[in-house]
This record gives C-alpha cells, sequence and structure tokens, in this order.
C-alpha cells in the first residue's frame, strides 16, 4: 500500500469515490463547490490518496483524504475508504501520514459526526483510536447532521523534521475549501 498525492487524473476515480459515501454524507459528486474543494486540494499537493493495487494516477481509489493547511491548525476536511476496503487499516494509514508531514508543534482538526447520530459511531471511535480527542459541538452540516470537532496536537516529538513537506503548501494557501 502507497499514499500519494492525488493527480488531475484521480478526479474520476475520488468522484467515484465519493459516490459512495454520498448516502451518509449527502451530495458530493454533482456539488460544484465539493469538485472546487476536491480540485482545489489535488493542485495544491493536499489530497492523499491510496490506489488499488499501487496502480498509476487514475487508478480506484481505495481511499482518500484532503488536508487543509492553515498554519499551526491543519483540518482534515475529507476522508473516505471505499468500504470494500474498510476496517483495512487504510484511513489509519492516512491519518498517520499526514500526521507526519505536519511541522510541530500543531494541531489537527476533524468534524464528524456528533454523538448519537445513526451511522456516526464508527467515525467518531475511529478518530479516538487514531490520537483525536472529542472536542466542542459545531453548527450542524448542510444535512442538518449534529457534528462536534475532534482535535489532536502535533508535538516536536511527534513528527520527525525530515517529513515536514507540508509548510511549503501552507505558504501557498488557497481560498476556504
Amino acid at each position: 500500500m502507497r499514499i500519494c498525492r492525488a493527480q488531475r487524473e484521480d478526479l474520476t476515480p475520488w468522484l467515484d469515490l465519493a459516490a459512495e459515501v454520498e448516502p451518509l454524507f449527502g451530495p458530493m459528486v454533482e456539488d460544484p463547490v465539493f469538485r472546487r474543494a476536491l480540485s482545489r486540494n489535488i493542485a495544491r499537493g493536499t489530497a492523499y490518496c491510496i490506489r488499488e493495487g499501487d496502480g498509476s494516477a487514475g487508478s480506484r481509489l481505495l481511499a482518500g483524504l484532503l488536508l487543509s493547511p492553515r498554519p499551526p491548525v491543519y483540518r482534515i476536511g475529507w476522508l473516505v475508504v471505499a468500504k470494500s476496503h474498510r476496517r483495512s487499516g487504510l484511513g489509519t494509514a492516512l491519518v498517520e501520514h499526514v500526521a507526519r508531514e505536519i511541522p510541530s508543534p500543531a494541531e489537527l482538526v476533524v468534524i464528524t459526526f456528533g454523538p448519537g447520530v445513526r451511522g456516526g459511531e464508527p467515525a467518531r471511535r475511529f478518530y479516538v483510536r487514531t490520537g483525536f480527542t472529542p472536542a466542542e459541538t459545531v453548527a450542524p452540516g448542510p444535512s442538518g447532521i449534529p457534528r462536534q470537532a475532534f482535535r489532536r496536537r502535533i508535538d516536536p516529538e511527534g513528527a520527525p523534521a525530515e517529513t515536514h513537506s507540508l509548510a511549503v503548501h501552507a505558504r501557498d494557501e488557497a481560498p476556504e475549501d
């Protein structure tokens, strides 16, 4: 399994992955806001993916993560693992990969389902298992689903200096995604 930065050729496979989770997250594939955010992340190198069979750009995606760098806060804006590959370590691998790339000290934040949301408990448990702490409640999502922030500190000893490649991308930050 190889984690890589998505390329333009990965746009269609990424949308295929997004279609798989639309019943839980709401419409994305035809949503111009999602498409723009995805394109921006791909262009600036903050769209991470795992391709089937370690294939080339344009191959089927097994997992994907979008990261918004606003040092010292880095936000996971989207993390999905294909249903056929859930509970196989791909989501954890993506989170740990970006955590190693973030210059420390910093904070990694994700907004996920609030307590009691049907279908949201697996995501909440996943983030706790990967070192996040449940934090403040945030405004409901566009579909009205309650949401909560989860936060993870990135300490100097937790991220080797040679992996801090996101510092360059943060300087060229695109508008809010």
